[in-house]
C-alpha cells in the first residue's frame, strides 16, 4: 500500500476526529476485537497457457482483524480492519491493505464518515456495473468483489426525500494485477510500477461524487455522479528488461449511474444502466436481471432461487470488458440451517464470441468459528478476439477455510 494513500486515510480521519474530540465519554467506551484467518487451497486442471504458470496447485493464507471502538454513547466509532495475504506462486499476490480505517459520527439526521472505507453500489448479481467508489483488489479474486479501502469524506443526510451521500476522495488506489507466475491474467503482465496518470496531480488527484437513494413502497433506486479517475485502466504496452508488458494508463471521467430494485410478491427485478465520458468518448452500459425465489420447498426450511440477466456494452467488441453482451442464468440454494449453507452456480454466455463461462460456490459453518467455501471457475473461449481467451487454461476448483475469532 502506498505511503501516500495512507497518509491521505490519516489526515482526513484525523482532521475531523478533530472536530468532535471533545465530544468522547470515557464512560461509554466500547472496545471489541475480532477477526478471521483464512487457509485456500487452489487446484488447476491443467497448467497455465503463458510462462510462470506451469503449476496446478496453490496455497495461501491470509489475515484480516478488526477492532472496533463505540464511544460517545455509540453515536461515534472507529474501525480498523488492516488485510495481508501470503500467497505460495505468486509474489504479486502476497500483499497487504487497510480494508478500513475510519471515523463514523451519527448526528439526528446525518452521518459523517471519514478514513479509508468500502463503498459498494449496485443490484445485480453477475456483474457489479455502478459500482465505482473502490478500487478493485484483481488479485484476490476474479469476480471483481474485492475492494482495496479508499480514502474519503463521506456526508450522508437522511431526508424525507432520500438519503444524499456526499463524497471527497482524496488519494487514487491503483488496481493489483497478478505477476508473472500468477493464474487468471492476460499475455503480457501489467507493470505497475510504471503507471501513468491523465491529471497532473498523478494519484492524489481529489474525485467527487454525489449519490441519492431512496426507497419507494416496492422499489428502491439510486442515482449518483462521479468525476475523477477511472477505476478502470486502458493499457499502452512497453518494454521492461527486454521482455513486453502493459503500462496501466488512469485516466479521468465523468459518469453518472442508476440501480433500481424492484420487489414484487417472489419476484426480484433488478437494472443497473452507466453513462462514462472518457478522453475517447462517451458510452452507455447496462446488466438488467430478475430473480424468482421458490420459498420452503417440499414445505422444508429451503429456498429455490432461479435468476436471469443480461450485459450490454455500447462498445461492442472495442469494449475493455467481458461483459459486452452477456447472457446469464443461476441458481441460489439457501438451506436456512443453523450451518448457514448456501449453493450458487451460474452459466455465462458471450452471444458475441460464442464463450461459456460456469461457476460454482458453496459454503457451510461448522460450529461458531469455522466455515468452509468451495468455489468452482471453468472458462471456454469461443473466439481468439474475447479477452477470455487468456485464462482459458485457468480452469480451477478451491477450497477455503475461514476461522472467524
Amino acid at each position: 500500500m502506498k505511503a501516500g494513500v495512507l497518509t491521505a486515510g490519516l489526515a482526513t480521519l484525523l482532521f475531523s476526529g478533530a472536530m468532535l474530540s471533545d465530544a468522547v465519554k470515557a464512560d461509554e467506551v466500547v472496545f471489541e476485537f475480532s477477526g478471521r484467518l483464512s487457509g485456500e487451497l487452489q487446484g488447476y486442471f491443467e497448467e497455465g497457457r503463458f510462462d510462470g504458470q506451469n503449476y496446478q496447485n496453490n496455497a495461501s493464507l491470509a489475515l484480516e482483524p478488526e477492532l472496533y471502538w463505540s464511544f460517545n454513547d455509540g453515536t461515534d466509532s472507529v474501525i480498523f480492519t488492516p488485510f495481508y495475504r501470503l500467497d505460495q506462486q505468486d509474489e504479486e499476490r502476497s500483499h497487504g491493505d487497510i480494508r478500513e480505517l475510519s471515523w463514523v459520527h451519527v448526528g439526528d439526521d446525518w452521518e459523517m464518515r471519514t478514513g479509508l472505507r468500502k463503498v459498494f453500489w449496485g443490484v445485480t448479481e453477475f456483474n457489479h456495473l455502478v459500482d465505482v467508489i473502490n478500487q478493485t483488489d484483481g488479485i484476490e479474486d476474479s469476480d471483481g468483489e474485492e475492494k482495496l479501502g479508499q480514502p474519503m469524506v463521506n456526508l450522508s443526510l437522511v431526508r424525507d426525500w432520500g438519503i444524499l451521500d456526499l463524497f471527497v476522495l482524496p488519494g487514487f488506489r491503483e488496481r493489483t494485477f497478478a505477476g508473472t507466475d500468477g493464474r487468471l491474467r492476460s499475455g503480457l503482465v501489467v507493470d505497475t510500477g510504471r503507471a501513468r496518470y491523465e491529471s497532473g496531480a498523478g494519484d492524489q488527484h481529489i474525485d467527487t461524487a454525489v449519490r441519492w437513494s431512496q426507497s419507494f413502497d416496492l422499489y428502491d433506486i439510486g442515482l449518483y455522479w462521479f468525476r475523477g479517475t477511472n477505476r478502470d485502466p486502458r493499457f499502452e504496452t512497453g518494454v521492461k528488461n527486454g521482455t513486453p508488458v502493459l503500462i496501466p494508463v488512469y485516466e479521468q471521467m465523468d459518469q453518472i449511474g442508476f440501480d433500481g430494485q424492484a420487489t414484487i410478491d417472489s419476484w426480484l427485478w433488478k437494472l443497473e444502466l452507466l453513462w462514462r465520458d472518457l478522453p475517447a468518448g462517451q458510452y452507455t452500459a447496462m446488466q438488467a436481471g430478475a430473480e424468482y425465489t421458490f420459498y420452503g420447498i417440499r414445505n422444508s426450511n429451503t429456498d429455490l432461487g432461479v435468476l436471469a440477466e443480461f450485459g450490454w456494452d455500447e462498445r461492442g467488441g472495442k469494449a475493455d470488458t467481458v461483459f459486452q453482451n452477456d447472457l446469464f442464468i443461476g441458481s441460489r440454494v439457501t438451506l436456512n440451517d443453523a450451518a448457514s449453507t448456501e449453493f450458487l452456480a451460474g452459466l455465462g454466455y458471450d452471444i458475441d464470441y460464442s464463450s461459456r463461462s460456469l461457476f460454482v460456490e458453496a459454503s457451510s459453518r461448522f460450529g461458531e468459528c469455522l466455515k468452509l467455501s468451495l468455489d468452482v471457475r471453468l472458462f471456454d473461449s469461443g473466439s481468439p478476439r474475447d479477452l477470455m481467451t487468456h485464462i482459458d487454461q485457468d480452469d480451477r476448483i478451491q477450497l477455503t477455510a475461514d476461522y472467524y475469532f
